[in-house]
């Protein structure tokens, strides 16, 4: 993602009936800030500023945007606007609680819930330094909750589009909560193809490298297997269009046989698929296979008379079968 050049807004700055603090986090899309509502509850506050469109010096409020880049910034305000709403329906102990949006300074801002913690990525950093990894069980029971979480957003009609270690945040007490969706910033570059990609390389699914492609659950999928791949191996997956060239991933996962289980190991690799019909279809086949109870690291999956393969280890779940593909 591109770096946020933009001033933030003034520490101190009444908005809206909140106080902001400070800047907790920028990138090439928004600003967030941590704030108090009139109560004096911590807020996070997120400001649609995308750098690529609209330009705010130090001292100003409102963003400068050029005539040209206006009809693509009012486009991805609406998004913007639009996936708040949305987001705002949506009450889950592992998705963000938006709890208000309003508009000032010729943008939009979402007010969502403050907590307390660190992100999956940080977590993930501590752990290289240490020369570990995150355990299996750890592994397992944060991404069962962030396909918890994810089930409830496909549930509602959306799509995250931007999941990866950054956007997964880890509460004080380990439970996983979803951040920053990226719906608004795939329209945008659907709209506005003289952009820079803002989708992440690495964690972003081969269908969005291509416009016109079809979306679905299937494209949030591949990225939690990128997501989970950075998480066990400590480094970011190779990015969708390099694998065309010489893919790497699969000597990549095949190390991790033995340090695993196959279990986990081949659902990641399953996940990982660059045609996204090879892929599982629903976010429920994944949380059946992290629920399970994970046997013990094994031997590399080519040994003789065991089943391999994504089916194969269906067929070693119980009760777990495959929806179908689209067609």
């Amino acid at each position: 993602m591109a770096a946020q050049n933009n001033a933030p807004l003034p520490e101190g700055l009444e908005i809206a009936g909140y106080r902001i603090v400070k800047k907790i986090a920028s990138g090439g899309f928004s600003i967030v800030y941590l704030a108090y509502d009139s109560d004096g509850n911590a807020v996070a506050i997120k400001e649609y500023l995308p750098s690529a469109l609209a330009l705010r010096p130090p001292g100003e409020l409102v963003p400068v945007v050029s005539r040209p880049n206006l009809p693509v910034f009012r486009i991805g305000l609406k998004c913007f606007f639009e996936e708040g709403r949305a987001l705002a329906r949506i009450v889950h102990p592992n998705v963000v609680r938006v709890v208000n949006f309003f508009r000032a300074h010729e943008t939009v801002y979402m007010v969502m819930a403050y907590e307390s913690g660190h992100t999956l990525q940080e977590h993930i950093a501590r752990a290289a330094a240490r020369d570990g990894r995150p355990g299996e069980n750890f592994v397992r029971q944060v991404f069962n909750g962030v396909c918890s979480g994810l089930r409830e957003v496909h549930a509602n009609k959306l799509l995250h589009l931007d999941l990866k270690p950054a956007n997964i945040y880890l509460r004080t007490d380990g439970s996983p909560l979803l951040l920053d969706f990226g719906a608004a910033r795939q329209t945008i570059n659907s709209d506005a193809p003289m952009l820079a990609p803002m989708y992440t390389p690495g964690f972003a699914a081969p269908e969005l490298y291509a416009k016109g492609m079809a979306l679905g659950p299937w494209t949030d999928i591949y990225s939690i297997g990128a997501a989970m791949f950075a998480c066990m191996t400590c480094s970011t997956p190779q990015p969708a269009d390099a694998r065309r060239l010489e893919d790497k991933v699969a000597a990549q996962l095949a190390a991790l046989d033995g340090r695993y289980s196959r279990e986990l190991v081949e659902m990641v690799r399953a996940c990982l698929e660059p045609d996204p019909l090879a892929r599982p279809q629903s976010v429920f086949a994944l949380q059946k296979v992290l629920q399970a109870v994970p046997a013990a690291p094994a031997p590399p999956l080519a040994e003789a008379g065991k089943p391999s393969g994504w089916r194969g280890l269906v067929g070693r779940v119980k009760g777990l079968g495959l929806p179908k593909a689209r067609t």
